[in-house]
């Protein structure tokens, strides 16, 4: 072989591996870098679901109505969000009916308080088990469907 020739590959050779090893350096290096900082968290309040448990808008306008007759102001808009549930609480607080926390969230404890104002205000004998079945929420309708 002629010298030029080895010396051109010898070159060549040695670029190609200071190339190799510049990138796999670098590449070492981002993947060795800190992960760019987290942004703090931050709290995001988000409103209670509307939950009218199956009553039509008119429906939820009545017992909205219903309640505004036991002494609150609520917005008459069918819709029974938070406001509408801490009040139908209240209530059932009163009467016994309801031990939990005035929260206007419609858990077990909700739903058996609207199972007795049920049964106590419309007889409709539903089993006080706090689940929003079929019959609780039928008597619901027919409660408000007036």
């Amino acid at each position: 072989m002629r010298p030029n020739v080895v010396t051109r590959t010898l070159v060549s050779a040695a670029a190609i591996a200071g190339i190799a090893a510049g990138s796999l350096a670098g590449a070492s290096a981002s993947f060795a870098a800190a992960p760019p900082a987290a942004k703090p968290a931050t709290s995001t309040v988000v409103p209670f679901a509307v939950n009218n448990l199956g009553l039509t808008t008119a429906e939820a306008k009545n017992w909205q109505r219903e309640l505004n007759g036991w002494g609150y102001s609520l917005t008459i808009d069918g819709q029974l969000g938070t406001a509408s549930w801490k009040a139908a609480q209240e209530v059932f607080k009163s009467k016994g009916w309801y031990s939990g926390p005035i929260d206007g969230i419609v858990g077990s404890g909700t739903i058996k308080g609207l199972q007795r104002y049920l049964n106590y205000y419309g007889g409709y004998n539903l089993k006080v088990d706090g689940i929003a079945g079929t019959q609780t929420k039928a008597a619901f309708a027919d409660y408000n469907n007036y």
